[in-house]
């Protein structure tokens, strides 16, 4: 009877082990999922995922249309990493929806701008206008920081990456701000007298960054970041892959396909 339950359990240890040994080969196999939203960074992650291939590892990009779907498909596991978005954003998604995603290495630069389709300047702009800025709060308190820097409005001193509307300490002109969605706000520049757009949805809608009101500069502290879960920050293929992607063949490929609109950080 012992020798029977000892070759018992050395049986379930032996399936045990080749259990986990065809996990981890599984795992090795498939493909790495990289989301990214609609718009131009996916060139950039197919880029790298080109290095990727020559060393053996598949990597397969996966664009979303809406800014909310690529950290939901990350943290219920259809993805293995991001890349669309800044830190002040993945903080306030960790926060309102328990996320167990952690921010790696930073990408790259993408200067977001405001646009007009009715004024050149902004001192044309009449008072009580409307202004479009982002629904998600991270990227509204950065529309508020460019509005602020074309001088059309001031926030309260310390007003931070989570600034909101509330936070305006003058609005001297009255304008009304609209918050839209992200992917509508190119869309709404017909209705709205003036409307901050991130770069990818500019590059969409064809937008020309020397008509712009203002842009952003170099020096932004909405850097782009690589994000992935907390479990699984430690993967090799995704610290390969990031470090395939911040390589002097992408950087050289930034800048000649970019020409300035989109900035590596490395």
């Amino acid at each position: 009877m012992i020798r029977r339950r000892s070759l018992t359990l050395a049986a379930l240890a032996g399936v045990a082990i080749f259990t986990q040994s065809f996990r981890a080969a599984a795992a090795a196999d498939r493909s790495l999922k990289v989301g990214v939203s609609a718009g131009p960074y996916g060139d950039i992650l197919r880029e790298a995922a080109k290095l990727a291939a020559k060393e053996g590892l598949a990597v397969e990009v996966v664009e979303f249309t809406d800014w909310t779907q690529p950290n939901a498909a990350l943290q219920a596991g259809d993805i293995d990493l991001n890349n669309f978005q800044h830190r002040p954003y993945l903080a306030a998604q960790v926060k309102a929806r328990g996320y167990q995603i952690v921010p790696l290495d930073p990408s790259i630069v993408v200067p977001a701008g405001i646009w007009s389709a009715k004024y050149a300047k902004a001192v044309d702009i009449p008072a009580g206008s409307k202004l479009a800025i982002p629904n998600d709060p991270s990227n509204a308190a950065r529309a508020l920081f460019l509005f602020q820097q074309l001088g059309l409005i001031k926030l309260k001193p310390g007003a931070d990456a989570s600034a909101t509307v509330l936070d305006i300490a003058a609005n001297p002109k009255g304008f009304k701000f609209v918050e839209l969605d992200a992917a509508q706000l190119a869309r709404a520049l017909d209705d709205v007298a003036a409307a901050f757009v991130s770069n990818n949805y500019a590059f969409l809608a064809g937008l020309d960054r020397n008509k712009a009101l203002i842009l952003e500069q170099a020096d932004s502290q909405w850097t782009l970041v690589f994000a992935a879960r907390e479990d699984h920050r430690d993967d090799p293929r995704i610290r390969r892959y990031i470090a395939l992607y911040r390589s002097p063949e992408v950087k050289a490929f930034v800048q000649e396909r970019f020409k300035g609109s989109i900035l590596p950080t490395w």
